[in-house]
């Protein structure tokens, strides 16, 4: 069981996870052993609830295919436990990042004294470019 909060856990049987062989360098180990992590989940047909899904497949991310399956591969580790145990992670944060509501943003205005700040700056500087200029002998 995958937990996400108090009252939703994903199955581990609706998560595919397949051990593959680790990418880049390594020398023998990574030759021989399949320590990366392939991880599958496919949405449409997991037991989430129904605003878990939508919020999911609402999301712009890479790691969702067009048929609703999440893939994550974890191969940071040497070992295929730790991997899996990584993969896993990433599953449950992505998606408790997708049902977390962003809080609405309140419109503000800059303060007056801002402004006025932001003016006397530019006449400031406006100033100095003009004195930079050729002076005239009279």
């Amino acid at each position: 069981m995958l937990q996400i909060s108090n009252t939703v856990a994903i199955p581990e049987d609706e998560i595919e996870m397949s051990a593959v062989r680790s990418q880049g360098s390594g020398g023998q180990n990574v030759n021989k052993v399949a320590t990366a992590i392939h991880l599958r989940f496919d949405i449409i047909a997991s037991s989430l609830p129904d605003r878990y899904k939508e919020r999911l497949l609402k999301l712009n991310d890479q790691r969702l295919t067009k048929e609703g399956v999440i893939v994550i591969k974890a191969q940071e580790h040497r070992t295929q436990e730790q991997n899996r145990e990584e993969a896993l992670q990433r599953l449950q944060d992505l998606i408790k990042s997708a049902i977390a509501v962003p809080k609405p943003r309140k419109k503000s205005k800059p303060t007056r004294s801002s402004q006025q700040k932001r003016l006397d700056s530019k006449t400031k500087r406006s100033q100095i470019k003009t004195l930079r200029g050729k002076v005239n002998d009279e």
